[in-house]
């Protein structure tokens, strides 16, 4: 190797050096850690004891955890694409207006910028059954409101509406992506006689599916780690406020129904102060994540016909 390719060598390196750093120190060694950790039994305060797959054999006879699968993946399943089919319809509406598009974007995102658990403080009241001002306005035009967030039935679509009210930065994302498609595709189709759902369905749907699967992955991931907005829903609707170290007495209210799996592996480590198991959660938590991302990955490259 000569002299002139030792020293582009050290350039590139040079560049690369404080990214490969961060990943080695914020994302490598914590997981490592984190692996190792999920086959011992500690509490922060004693040496931690290894206790072989204990941790993992241990998933398996949590009541708990079967029940925070369950709502993570109702979540995933309803929270993931009706947050996608609304900034998706929402981006249509915004490229068809001719005046004034650029307020209605200003006002459609600006509830992406409230901070998540301001949003859902404000979400609870606004839907509290006695007092708040949905279930009058409902009342009004005849119609009995739920009971929102005290309900079993209707907590977990309550945090869907929320997801809903703050896609403003999905949207964007969106109205980008639609913008972005070539005007001429649109006169073709019009051209041949094509009305506004099959110039959709054939030309606008397939130009952004890039987009679609980013947000498919993005918003898996998303869910799959959902907790601020579970666990303040949960505290503010139950009427406990959070005790020793951020935990609250109402995780999971109304009867568990918002109790999702980062909300039992906070629980585990925070509260009961195992963190040996709490991180055999977060390993499997990860694989979960990893393993849908490349399936999703995989499902979309087979379906837009390239070889995986």
């Amino acid at each position: 190797m000569t002299g002139t390719s030792l020293r582009r060598g050290a350039t590139t390196f040079s560049f690369v050096a404080p990214a490969l750093l961060g990943i080695a120190i914020f994302f490598v060694y914590p997981l490592i850690s984190a692996i190792y950790f999920s086959f011992t039994e500690f509490d922060l305060l004693s040496v931690p004891r290894w206790v072989g797959p204990e941790n993992y054999r241990r998933m398996a006879e949590d009541p708990f955890l079967l029940q925070a699968v369950r709502n993570t993946l109702w979540m995933v399943v309803v929270f993931v694409p009706v947050r996608i089919l609304g900034a998706i319809g929402l981006s249509m509406l915004l490229v068809q207006l001719k005046r004034g598009a650029g307020f209605f974007r200003t006002i459609f995102y600006l509830p992406a910028l409230v901070p998540p658990v301001a949003a859902t403080i404000a979400f609870v009241y606004l839907l509290k059954p006695g007092t708040g001002p949905v279930n009058h306005v409902l009342e009004m035009i005849g119609i009995d409101g739920p009971l929102w967030f005290n309900s079993p039935a209707w907590a977990k679509p309550s945090l869907v509406l929320l997801g809903l009210w703050a896609i403003g930065d999905l949207m964007i994302i969106f109205l980008a992506a639609v913008l972005g498609v070539p005007e001429s595709l649109y006169e073709a189709a019009s051209l041949d006689g094509a009305n506004a759902w099959h110039r959709f369905r054939s030309i606008t749907l397939p130009t952004i599916r890039p987009v679609i699967l980013f947000a498919a992955v993005t918003g898996v991931i998303y869910t799959l780690q959902y907790f601020d907005q579970a666990a303040v829903a949960g505290s503010i609707a139950g009427g406990q406020a959070t005790v020793g170290a951020g935990i609250s007495q109402s995780f999971g209210y109304p009867e568990g129904s918002t109790f999702t799996y980062p909300l039992w592996l906070y629980t585990v480590g925070f509260r009961y102060s195992a963190l040996g198991y709490a991180n055999a959660l977060a390993i499997v938590l990860f694989v979960v994540a990893l393993a849908v991302t490349v399936i999703l990955l995989r499902r979309a490259k087979a379906f837009s016909g390239e070889e995986s």
